[in-house]
Order: C-alpha cells, then structure tokens, then sequence
C-alpha cells in the first residue's frame, strides 16, 4: 500500500535521498529523462548492485518510479516538479561558515 507523504516527511524523504552522492548524482541523471539501470550504472560508474540498491532506496522514498517494457524496468523520477526542484537546488548559493560546522562532520561525513 502507497502512502502520500506531505510537507515535513517529504523533506526529509527528499533530504535523505540528496545525503548519499552517487543517490544525488542518480536524480541529477533522471532529471535528464528515463533511463535503464544498465545505462545508469555506465554513467555513473557504479556496479548494478550497488546502483540497485540507490534505486531501491529512492522507490522507497517516493522520488522515482519503476516503468515495466516487457521484461526490463525503466526508471524515471515519480514527478515532473522534482526535475524542477533539482534544478532549484542547484542554482542555490550557500553560505558556508567553516567554523560553524558541526563538531564531528569529519567522521560524519557531513557538512564538508
């Protein structure tokens, strides 16, 4: 059963999904239309476990849909606003203050 996420869960499903690179760089490709996953796995360098498990992980938070054509999936993104709200993100100019940064983001990996 499918649920529609709304306001704050759907920032934080969106904000999940832009945590990991290669799950960024997933919708940064999907932005540019449909794709296949062995097509997806090429451009982005990744084994196709590993890119199946970014997919897996993006279905789960609602952001991309699989596509049945016979026996392939073909993945795209689950609306078309998101390919505009990826490109909103991208135009935005952070204002990063080293000094401000969390404590542990070095062996967080965060906030680099």
């Amino acid at each position: 059963m499918m649920t529609v996420s709304v306001q704050g869960e759907v920032l934080a499903r969106f904000g999940h999904a832009l945590s990991d690179p290669t799950r960024s760089r997933l919708l940064l490709a999907l932005r540019e239309g449909p794709a296949y996953p062995s097509e997806l796995a090429d451009a982005l360098g990744v084994s196709r476990t590993n890119l199946s498990n970014h997919l897996t992980c993006l279905r789960g938070c609602g952001l991309v849909v699989a596509i049945p054509e016979g026996r392939r999936l073909r993945y795209e993104l689950a609306d078309p606003r998101l390919a505009h709200a990826l490109g909103d993100l991208l135009g935005v100019v952070l204002a990063v203050d080293p000094a401000a940064a969390c404590p542990d983001a070095e062996a967080k990996g965060c906030c680099p």
